[in-house]
């Protein structure tokens, strides 16, 4: 980080009469220089390529060199990197595709937890912690814990961990809501959101004290000690008017209600959004918004689905793989829900009450539906189990191509572009939306794709064998995609596919994807299976078929944990984080049940 202070060690070998070293360093400035240490304070601008020499004093022909980058970044404090969702990080100077590959790239450390790690892992510069002003990584866990480990520390360092579990509850279980979907524990699911300007981590844990008794909380815990907050937690409760639970009443269930998708924080609210464990129980896509100011405060509450229809159930939950929901300039929330009841008219403006299978438009803080986008064929969505709401909501253009646009995918592999200012409502017979297009034979979305450099990352799956990541252009003259690939990866990933992350120096510059292979995640509702490790990948943004390196080309050296389905990488200060199952294998292998893995530039 800017004028950030770093300490220096150094090891002699031969060095009899402990002379030490001599320091010197390109930019940046060299201070409190003793034998085998020193004190680096980085200069007041970001780049990259400064480098750092210790020479031996007693054989001067003899030195070792550190290259370090200086980033701007004000953090990775949200689910794929802000709250357009576009995963994009532009201020990454160190790594580039010329120093990504097998030789000069790999695996630094790992930080064992206490269970999966299935929400992004986030990262925050600067932190007054430990004693000091260090960049740390906030990790949380299916067994409802949360660490907080140095960054850049190798080995592992932890400044602290907390398990949110109070006396007479433990963590959930997947055999409880009858679903081997999330196996086996569950806990902290959804990635949490962090607040920068009072660095307070938000997050949703998942207790019980029986196999019915279930208890969800919203925590806000400072990040330098773990404390919870004034009023932390809170335990979720949230009614909405409605029939769909045969009386005018419908009411939260914190058994069947899964927390999946990630939290989003705008404006001095905190948002957290729900659907089910496997399409178990009765549920709804809830969203409940709560003032970080006043945790206490009666929570808004949007229900997409509080009213009976001839369908006979509600749904409509909202998980999006994960995904979080998105925000524009002026605060509006987008989502997309799943299957379930959905009352539109074909052609009427006037706004449904039910909108599973839906681009939704939400006000903030009220979360009342301001547009919305159904797909023509909605009924047969819904009874093929091809909802739009595997897919996240993931980008907003604003000005590009002459309009203001959102893009998501689908579980039927259609892909679509709408206009924010006017989303397309339902029409039986023919979407009214900017565009959409089919991407390849049985491809589903299962992901949040990235934008940048005016071009789409979209990593699909298919059911039965892998499918290949895909980069579609957008062309800022018509403000439309071609709808052919530009370029695909090598090879395929496995289901779920991955939501790639874009590291780059600029919004143009040294751009690559990142994106893990989960495809041996394990154990699901399809049966038993070995988990095995996840596969980091790094492709060339301008050209996905060039790709520069993944963990498993030297796996002695940069093998991962074992994969858990739906993370995505986090990308920050030259260094990329996964998290993962340790070496859990889901049929009782395995010593650790949960791991960050850390990569970057080699020593």
């Amino acid at each position: 980080m800017l004028n950030q202070a770093l300490v220096l060690s150094a090891t002699v070998t031969n060095d009899v009469n402990g002379a030490g070293v001599t320091w010197s360093a390109s930019a940046g400035t060299l201070s409190a220089q003793a034998a085998t240490s020193a004190i680096y304070t980085a200069p007041n601008s970001p780049g990259a390529g400064i480098t750092i020499t210790a020479t031996s004093k007693a054989d001067s022909t003899k030195s070792a060199t550190a290259t370090i980058a200086v980033t701007d970044l004000a953090g990775v404090t949200t689910y794929h990197n802000d709250v357009a969702r576009d995963g994009a990080n532009n201020q990454e100077y160190l790594l580039t595709t010329s120093n990504v590959n097998q030789s000069s790239f790999g695996k630094l450390f790992s930080c064992t937890v206490d269970g999966a790690v299935y929400a992004q892992p986030l990262w925050v510069p600067a932190v007054n912690i430990g004693g000091g002003t260090h960049n740390v990584i906030v990790v949380a866990t299916m067994r409802d814990s949360v660490y907080v480990f140095d960054a850049d520390t190798n080995p592992c360092k932890t400044y602290w961990h907390q398990t949110l579990i109070p006396s007479g509850e433990t963590y959930g279980a997947s055999a409880d809501v009858a679903s081997s979907d999330i196996f086996p524990d569950t806990g902290v699911l959804g990635t949490p959101v962090i607040d920068p300007s009072t660095q307070t981590i938000y997050l949703v844990t998942k207790t019980k004290t029986s196999s019915t008794n279930y208890i969800q909380r919203l925590h806000a815990l400072s990040l330098g000690a773990g404390a919870e907050a004034t009023n932390s937690p809170v335990t979720i409760t949230a009614t909405s008017p409605g029939s769909c639970e045969g009386g005018a009443t419908n009411t939260f269930n914190t058994l069947t209600e899964n927390q999946r998708p990630a939290l989003g924080l705008s404006n001095g609210m905190v948002y957290v959004s729900w659907a089910s464990h496997g399409d178990q129980g009765a549920y709804h896509g809830w969203i409940l918004g709560y003032q970080t100011a006043n945790l206490t405060a009666v929570p808004t509450v949007f229900n997409d689905t509080p009213n009976a229809t001839s369908v006979g159930y509600c749904r409509g939950g909202i998980w999006m793989s994960g995904g979080a929901p998105a925000f524009d300039s002026a605060g509006n929330m987008y989502v997309i829900s799943g299957n379930g009841a959905f009352d539109g008219t074909s052609g009427s403006a006037t706004l449904p009450t039910d909108f599973s299978d839906s681009y939704l438009k939400l006000s903030t803080p009220n979360m009342g539906v301001l547009d919305y986008f159904t797909p023509f064929n909605e009924s047969t969505l819904d009874t093929g189990d091809s909802d739009v709401g595997s897919s996240g909501t993931s980008v907003l253009i604003d000005g590009t191509g002459g309009g203001n646009f959102l893009v998501g995918g689908s579980k039927a592999g259609i892909i679509y572009v709408l206009d924010r200012t006017n989303m397309g409502k339902f029409n039986s017979t023919a979407d009214s939306v900017h565009q959409e297009w089919t991407t390849n034979p049985g491809s589903h979305s299962f992901s949040t794709p990235a934008f940048w450099n005016n071009s789409l990352y979209y990593f699909g799956v298919t059911f039965s064998g892998t499918h290949n990541g895909q980069i579609y252009t957008f062309n800022t003259s018509n403000g439309m995609f071609n709808t052919t690939a530009a370029s695909s990866t090598p090879t395929g990933f496995g289901f779920a596919g991955a939501s790639p992350s874009i590291s780059a120096s600029s919004a143009t510059a040294n751009g690559i994807a990142w994106a893990i292979d989960t495809g041996q995640y394990g154990t699901s509702d399809s049966g038993n299976a070995a988990a095995g490790p996840a596969v980091l990948h790094a492709y060339d943004a301008t050209n996905l078929t060039s790709e520069l390196w993944n963990s498993s080309q030297n796996a002695s050296r940069d093998q991962a944990g074992n994969a858990v389905k739906f993370t995505v990488p986090t990308i920050a200060n030259g260094k990329v984080y996964i998290g993962t199952r340790g070496s859990d294998n889901t049929e009782g292998g395995g010593t650790t049940f949960g791991e960050i893995d850390v990569y970057g530039l080699l020593p």
